[in-house]
């Protein structure tokens, strides 16, 4: 249960973090934080995470790193729905509270889930921030995730210094947004896509599927390539 408890609490500070720096910072002018801040945020979220309860639970805060580590041959079989159910689990309850901060503001919070970027939700073709389509969108997501699986078994293997794997992987989330927030707003985490487009609806929610596939996918094959080509055995 430490471990579960673990991954609710990783993945709520990650969506309550990242997501609501989009929410809350990205566009007010003239201090907005932009592209950038937002990226470094949802870094700074698994970075701090990850120091703090990676060691009990291995930080995944990710159902793609979650299903791309055990194809890595790091965790067992038994253990990986309970750890999805505790990221999905704490993603919600993170943006259950956004939504209620968000829209206790005194000037009524202007929602139109028919434009990209709605309760920093992610989105592709219409819904897209600058309108890359299905294939664009899917091939971000499995590439970025893909190579993310690759840094956090890399960074984390036992030849490897362990003291800076979460600064490595926190870099590694900052890099991935400023590639990939134009293109989708940056999954590469299907906890985090259902908590938002739970609360955006509309096109959203038809759209979510993408965002647990590809990021699956991806995390797999980064799994599978890691174990078959580079793990010590």
């Amino acid at each position: 249960m430490k471990k579960y408890g673990a991954e609710f609490l990783g993945t709520f500070w990650l969506v309550f973090g990242g997501c609501g720096s989009a929410l809350f910072s990205a566009a007010i002018p003239p201090m907005g934080i932009g592209y950038i801040g937002v990226s470094f945020a949802f870094g700074l979220t698994v970075l701090t995470m990850a120091y703090a309860v990676g060691p009990i639970s291995g930080g995944h805060f990710n159902p793609a790193v979650t299903l791309g580590v055990f194809a890595g041959g790091r965790i067992s079989s038994k253990e990986v729905l309970p750890y999805i159910v505790s990221q999905l689990l704490g993603a919600v309850a993170a943006a259950a509270l956004l939504y209620v901060i968000v829209t206790g503001n005194v000037e009524p919070y202007v929602f139109d889930n028919t434009k990209p970027g709605a309760f920093a939700a992610n989105g592709y073709g219409d819904l897209s921030p600058h309108g890359y389509n299905l294939k664009a969108a899917f091939l971000a997501e499995f590439i970025l995730t893909m190579f993310f699986i690759l840094i956090i078994l890399g960074t984390t293997d036992a030849r490897a210094n362990g003291k800076f794997a979460g600064l490595a992987i926190g870099l590694a989330l900052v890099l991935i947004h400023l590639i990939s927030i134009p293109i989708t707003n940056t999954s590469v985490n299907p906890a985090r896509s259902t908590s938002q487009a739970i609360f955006a609806g509309g096109g959203f929610l038809s759209q979510l599927w993408l965002f647990w596939v590809a990021p699956i996918a991806g995390g797999i094959v980064g799994g599978l390539i890691y174990k078959g080509f580079f793990s010590k055995e």
